[in-house]
């Protein structure tokens, strides 16, 4: 059974970077999409990024120019590079994946992200 588990997240300073990372194992790692979203307390899950196995990625308008996903598709793994941050990017940020050829989305546990002074 494929699994998905962010590492990366902890408590920054405003205007500081975090790297996120997730990475895929168990079962069939054939991915079409991969990206980000995030949830701030008492608000909704939100799109952040989002990365295709081959063509151009896309941001949130919020993270554009500030935020930078990659993967590398030999390690199953996603990357979010964040820098810039500002205390509204607190937030969980989880990862997800679709796999190839069907409508299945697998999603992460989760990592805490904390802007704070």
């Amino acid at each position: 059974q494929v699994q998905l588990v962010e590492s990366g997240g902890g408590l920054v300073q405003p205007g500081g970077s975090l790297r996120l990372s997730c990475v895929a194992s168990g079962g069939d790692l054939r991915f079409s999409t991969m990206g980000w979203y995030r949830q701030a307390p008492g608000k909704q899950r939100e799109w952040v990024a989002f990365m295709p196995s081959s063509g151009t990625s896309d941001y949130a308008d919020s993270v554009k120019g500030r935020f930078t996903i990659s993967r590398d598709n030999a390690k199953n793994t996603v990357y979010l590079q964040m820098n810039s941050l500002k205390l509204e990017d607190t937030a969980v940020y989880y990862c997800y994946a679709n796999r190839v050829g069907t409508l299945t989305r697998i999603w992460g546990q989760g990592t805490q992200v904390t802007v704070s002074s």
